[in-house]
């Protein structure tokens, strides 16, 4: 159980599960349709992790990737493809039950993740399923609120933006591996450095557009107590921005992580 999970891709998989939440929250949805949103989320996540590694075993077996169970060994082919039929059919189920407007745009999400998985990431365009993800998780959390209705246009923008930054950083420590494979996406494109220095703009541009939103939205009494709030999560983010910008390995993509949740928990505290 612990390799297949280790194959699930765990830290994206929470991640993106836990700031679905927090969306989720913010919109005002029930604990119960939180719980239904989150769930749908984990399981679409779980599908993309999973199927990613099944795609990448050759590669990873070539290049001596030792965290990865597929390409050890100690997981089998049909185990993994296995999982990942059950959480394909529960995502789509859960999706679904959320309505079948918002369960389309969470199933059209992560189909942007498959299709990342089977061709994009080696493309110029591998940034787009991330921008197509990240902006579509937005609008799928507030369709499935209580008012089922399409979020400020700042909040999907801001959400894509995120997206760009989370794939141009999480790519970082692949790039040689990535590159002797044949794969060369956005990231491999503009090398080490300028993956970095442009995932750093893109993730403080959006948390400021974020914070704007933040601002504009409510009545005067609101913004007045939303402006300390906000001060505090910008220096935040530009902290997490720069710890993004001059760190090595995973911490980049962790960092794109907590910016995207510092943003989320904003949006929530500001409602």
């Amino acid at each position: 159980m612990t390799a297949l999970l280790r194959a699930s891709h765990p830290g994206p998989v929470v991640a993106v599960t836990v700031l679905a939440a927090a969306l989720a929250v913010a919109e005002g949805l029930s604990p119960g349709r939180t719980a239904l949103v989150a769930a749908a989320v984990l399981t679409g996540q779980l599908s993309i992790g999973w199927s990613n590694d099944l795609l990448d075993a050759g590669r990873d077996r070539d290049v001596g990737r030792r965290d990865k169970p597929l390409a050890t060994g100690e997981l089998s082919v049909a185990r993994v493809a296995t999982a990942c039929r059950v959480a394909v059919a529960a995502t789509v189920v859960l999706s679904l039950a959320c309505g079948w407007l918002p369960g389309l745009v969470h199933l059209v999400c992560v189909a942007a993740g498959w299709a990342y998985n089977l061709r994009l990431k080696a493309t110029a365009l591998s940034w787009l399923p991330y921008a197509v993800a990240f902006g579509g998780l937005t609008v799928f959390v507030a369709l499935a609120g209580p008012d089922a209705a399409l979020p400020p246009a700042w909040v999907p923008v801001a959400g894509a933006m995120l997206g760009v930054g989370a794939h141009l950083v999480n790519t970082l420590p692949d790039l040689a591996d990535d590159a002797a494979t044949g794969v060369h996406g956005l990231p491999h494109r503009l090398g080490a450095r300028g993956s970095t220095v442009a995932a750093a703009l893109v993730l403080v541009a959006a948390s400021l557009i974020v914070a704007a939103g933040v601002l504009a939205t409510g009545d005067e009494a609101t913004r007045s107590t939303a402006w300390p709030l906000v001060l505090g999560a910008v220096a935040v983010v530009l902290v997490l921005g720069g710890v993004a910008l001059l760190a090595g390995g995973r911490t980049p993509f962790r960092a794109a992580m907590a910016i995207a949740l510092v943003d989320a928990v904003l949006v929530v505290a500001a409602r």
